[in-house]
C-alpha cells in the first residue's frame, strides 16, 4: 500500500513538468496507466508520454499549487490551481485553473491510474480569439 510520500512524489513531479518531464514519467507512473481529464482518455505510460510532450511543447510556464490532499488506501485526491503561460492562448498570458486529481496507486507506490477534474472552458475554450468571447458571453447569460 503506498504511503503519503507517493502523492507528495506525485505532486512534486508535476512542479518540474516541461518539455523533458516524459523522461521521469516511469518514476510516478506504471506501465499500463490510464489516465482521463475532460479533453483525453490515455492508456499506457508510452501514450502519456507523446500526450504530455505533445501539450508541453509550447508552453512556456506551468506551475501547480496544491491545497487539500486525501489518501485511503491506494487511492488519493488532490485538489490543485494550475497556473501556465502558453503564446496562442490569453495572448500570452497567464491562466488559472482550478482542479482536482483522484489517483489510484499501485503497490510499489506508482499512479496506476490518474482522472483529473476541471473546466476545460475556463482551460483553453475561453482563451481562443473567437471561442473565447462566444463562451464568455454564454456564462455570463447563463448567471
Amino acid at each position: 500500500m503506498p504511503n503519503e510520500q507517493a502523492v507528495a512524489r506525485f505532486c512534486a513531479f508535476f512542479n518540474k513538468l516541461d518539455k523533458t518531464c516524459t523522461e521521469k514519467l516511469y518514476e510516478v507512473y506504471t506501465e499500463e496507466v490510464v489516465f482521463n481529464d475532460p479533453l483525453h482518455h490515455i492508456k499506457g505510460r508510452e501514450a502519456l508520454s507523446r500526450y504530455f510532450a505533445t501539450m508541453y511543447e509550447n508552453v512556456e510556464r506551468c506551475q501547480f499549487t496544491y491545497h487539500t490532499q486525501q489518501q485511503q488506501g491506494n487511492q488519493a485526491f488532490v485538489t490543485w490551481t494550475m497556473e501556465f503561460v502558453h503564446p496562442r492562448l490569453a495572448r500570452g498570458k497567464p491562466v488559472r485553473v482550478a482542479g482536482c486529481s483522484a489517483l489510484t496507486f499501485a503497490d510499489d507506490g506508482r499512479v496506476t491510474q490518474h482522472r483529473d477534474y476541471f473546466d476545460a472552458g475556463a482551460m483553453l475554450y475561453e482563451h481562443l480569439p473567437l471561442m473565447g468571447q462566444v463562451i464568455r458571453w454564454l456564462k455570463h447569460r447563463l448567471n
